[in-house]
């Protein structure tokens, strides 16, 4: 059994390491709280445009230079990770997603050129050891997450993609679902897919028609409002991602207090023990000095 200093070095290190994990799980819970406001707010309006958006292309069959399909030659994948860690398998999840698309690439279809832009300092380190293989990070996108610098690289990956510099685009990233859940996404973001009229959770549903009335007329308003549309897309990802970040901090950092709590208790008991033993070895002592000076 450990001596009494040692269980009450543990007992304090144990109740420095709850402290922090108890404040640390409070700060998590007030940035998940905003970013989920955000992305709740964000949600309604990316629907309805792509609602408007489908209507559009259902109908009308009518096409923008970012619905060119081409044989994938040149490939680009935005990795979205978080700038901290202390969020369990947020990180590594998409890590590890985004690895198995590299490889999917590079390995199977032998895709010439396949370049990665990092969102998240995790995804940085990571995928930076890897050379040639980061064309940017952008790490401080995360940290002032405003519409005009998400909307400023969305706009230049649809400006290569027109240039023909990239074939396809793909984002590997964390679905914010609730606090305790993250769905782990990899959404193709150019070239735009043909949509369905019909439910996109539910294909075989019966197709939805919208009764939108179009001014001037149909095509310039698909021209106008793709654009806008992939780069709200873009915005929401990022969104989405913080949220989950967020909620997953704060369930990590609730689950390591939790087991602080738990260590505690098995540590106080076990220095109670140690007390008592070392208080009935004492009374054992001077009962055997004192029957010793008897004899």
């Amino acid at each position: 059994m450990a001596n009494l200093k040692e269980v009450r070095t543990r007992i304090a290190s144990v109740s420095s390491t709850q402290q922090i994990t108890s404040a640390m799980k409070m700060v998590s819970a007030a940035k998940f709280r905003r970013a989920q406001n955000a992305i709740i707010g964000m949600r309604p309006y990316a629907a309805m445009l792509g609602e408007i958006t489908a209507d559009i292309d259902t109908e009308d069959g009518v096409q923008t230079p970012y619905h060119e399909q081409r044989k994938p030659a040149s490939v680009l994948l935005v990795v979205v990770t978080s700038n901290k860690g202390l969020c369990g398998a947020f990180n590594s999840n998409v890590i590890k997603e985004a690895s198995a698309r590299v490889a999917y690439y590079s390995e199977t279809l032998k895709v010439p050129s396949l370049q990665l832009i990092t969102i998240g300092k995790r995804g940085s380190e990571f995928f930076g050891k890897r050379q040639g293989l980061v064309k940017a990070s952008c790490d401080d996108l995360l940290d002032t997450p405003s519409f005009d610098n998400i909307a400023a690289l969305a706009s230049q990956i649809m400006q290569d993609f027109v240039d023909r510099k990239y074939d396809r685009v793909e984002v590997v990233y964390n679905q914010f679902k609730n606090s305790l859940t993250q769905i782990l996404s990899t959404e193709q973001f150019l070239p735009v897919s043909p949509k369905s009229a019909s439910d996109g959770n539910n294909p075989s549903a019966p197709a939805q028609h919208f009764d939108f009335i179009y001014e001037p007329d149909k095509e310039d308003i698909l021209r106008n409002i793709i654009p806008l549309t992939l780069r709200s897309q873009f915005y929401r990802i990022i969104l989405d991602s913080l949220a989950a970040e967020h909620g997953a901090r704060m369930t990590a950092m609730q689950k390591a207090t939790d087991n602080a709590t738990e260590l505690l208790k098995d540590l106080r008991l076990s220095y109670n023990k140690a007390r008592q033993a070392a208080i009935t070895n004492e009374i054992i002592e001077i009962v055997s000095g004192s029957e010793a000076l008897k004899g």
